[in-house]
């Protein structure tokens, strides 16, 4: 027998059921069982047998390996249903995830997504992943390959159909839903109609419907309303991505907007949304830049680019834009990376038009935007969100918690923190250091939230029969490390991490094991 640290002894609740005594893969002694139902934590064991929960309570038999939870937190692995993983075959460790506690990703967000769901999850079946990995169909990643490209105006009917039936195979080989990025090409130029079309493709299929907004700042009222429309008409659930306010200019309307979402729930809609912790977004630099100025693809922009008239009005609708937030000029936004170069990673767009430009006038900062665009576009972070409105947001029971990120490449770039400490910050923030929410409130909604919306099924919850995804951490020293200048920082705190019954992380150190596999969706009338 392996022990990953010394036998401890505990007290268990006289309620808890005694298990019979047999052979287990490994059992988790001695922790408190914060269950994922949002219930009061326990103490009990925890009883693993070929990659599921074979049993909680006093644990009597025998097992290949202990883990001593003594003072631990053991919850169920994290579920983060708004990854951009798409490519994680690339980096099949999913590092920056698992050791954060996060077991099951969803990728496919925000309207991108692999445009063969089979294929893809051949694929990682083949070379093996860390985690568990689920994906939606993006309407962006549809649209774009029936229309031939990106452009402002409704489909034909033969290219409408070719998206529905583009939607139907990815729902058939086990997609979760649909997901639209409806302030990036081509889904900001699709109508309300076309979208209720494809999503009543996925709701045939017991599928979701999941959405980055049309506006996530001033507009969002309205954006609302589409999004309602579309549940509503296309008969289908619906998740707002990563609800935030962007924008001074919007801030403070947080209890208007989950104002909205309770009266459409209690109208009979199945609403959830996510968020992540940080009062910052992330994206490419070119969602800056004027949609009109972006059709047709890079071919088209440069025309317009280098046309005088075009190019003077995209800068004064830049302009507009900028007026309209109320910010003051583009030091809100800080490059990530920029591959043509590297040298302005880290740096926001104030900083590098002086450093490229010599000047670091609205205009200059413009002129550079509208360069990197044309330069094949970077990534940025825009500090543009507020901690008040994010903080309300959190404390709503539908409310799950989910790091936008994709599969990180330690060391490469300047991305957003989140994609590092996400889900430690949860617990260390806003539990422990702000004491804002129960520790089993948090957990539910890293959990069975996500797992129920997204009818994961058998996952999100601690219970016997249910697939073995477990996180054991210290509640009392988990922590986030990434910050915005820093953030290739690993979350510690974590004892263990288990998916499918195998342990990913000792320690707070990756074991190079990968058990993950293809989550395929699979209708049924219920959760």
């Amino acid at each position: 027998m392996k022990s990953l640290c010394p036998l401890a002894g505990v007290l268990l609740s006289a309620f808890l059921t005694a298990a019979s005594a047999e052979g287990y893969d490994l059992v988790i002694r001695g922790g408190r069982v914060a269950d994922g139902t949002g219930n009061p934590a326990y103490f009990a064991d925890v009883a693993v047998k070929d990659g599921r929960i074979a049993a909680i309570g006093r644990i009597h038999g025998e097992a290949q390996e202990i883990i001593d939870a003594k003072g631990c937190i053991v919850a169920p692995g994290f579920i983060d249903v708004h990854a951009h993983g798409d490519d994680i075959e690339d980096l099949p460790l999913a590092e920056n995830f698992v050791r954060m506690g996060v077991t099951t990703i969803v990728n496919g967000n925000c309207g991108g997504s692999t445009a063969n769901v089979a294929e893809h999850f051949k694929k990682l079946e083949a070379v093996r992943v860390s985690v568990n990995v689920a994906t939606l169909i993006g309407h962006n990643t549809v649209r774009s390959r029936a229309m031939g490209g990106s452009f402002m105006r409704p489909p034909t009917d033969q290219e409408l159909e070719r998206m529905r039936a583009h939607v139907e195979q990815a729902m058939r080989d086990g997609a979760v839903g649909l997901a639209t990025g409806l302030i990036y090409l081509p889904g900001t130029f699709a109508k309300t109609e076309e979208i209720i079309e494809l999503a009543k493709v996925a709701a045939k299929h017991d599928g979701l419907y999941a959405s980055h907004l049309r506006s996530e700042g001033t507009g969002i009222f309205k954006a609302l309303e589409e999004l309602f429309r579309i549940a509503r008409e296309a008969g289908i659930r619906a998740e707002i991505s990563h609800i935030k306010l962007s924008g001074k200019s919007a801030w403070g309307q947080t209890e208007k907007v989950l104002a909205m979402i309770d009266a459409a729930r209690a109208e009979g809609l199945d609403l959830t949304q996510d968020q992540y912790l940080y009062p910052a977004s992330s994206t490419g630099i070119s969602s800056r830049l004027p949609d009109w100025a972006r059709e047709g693809g890079s071919k088209d922009f440069l025309a317009r680019y280098n046309d005088p008239a075009q190019h003077a009005k995209m800068v004064a609708d830049m302009k507009q834009s900028l007026q309209s937030s109320r910010h003051d000029d583009f030091s809100y936004v800080s490059i990530a990376s920029y591959r043509y170069d590297k040298s302005l990673n880290g740096l926001n767009v104030k900083e590098a038009a002086m450093k490229t430009r010599g000047a670091d006038t609205i205009e200059d900062q413009i002129e550079l935007m509208l360069e990197m665009h044309k330069n094949g576009g970077a990534s940025a972070v825009f500090h543009s969100m507020n901690e008040d409105d994010l903080r309300r947001y959190l404390l709503h029971p539908n409310t799950m918690i989910a790091a936008d990120s994709g599969v990180r490449a330690f060391g490469e770039g300047v991305p957003h923190p989140r994609g590092y400490g996400n889900n430690a910050r949860a617990l260390a923030r806003y539990v422990r250091e702000l004491r804002l929410i129960r520790l089993e409130d948090m957990v539910r909604k890293m959990t069975s939230l996500p797992a129920t919306a997204f009818r994961l099924r058998e996952r999100g919850e601690l219970r016997p029969g249910y697939w073995a995804d477990i996180a054991v951490f210290d509640a009392e020293k988990v922590q986030d490390h990434a910050t915005f200048k820093e953030p290739h920082q690993y979350a510690t705190g974590f004892k263990a991490v288990l998916v499918n019954g195998v342990v990913v992380v000792r320690d707070d150190q990756h074991t190079k094991a990968r058990p993950g596999r293809p989550l395929r969706h699979r209708p049924s009338p219920g959760p």
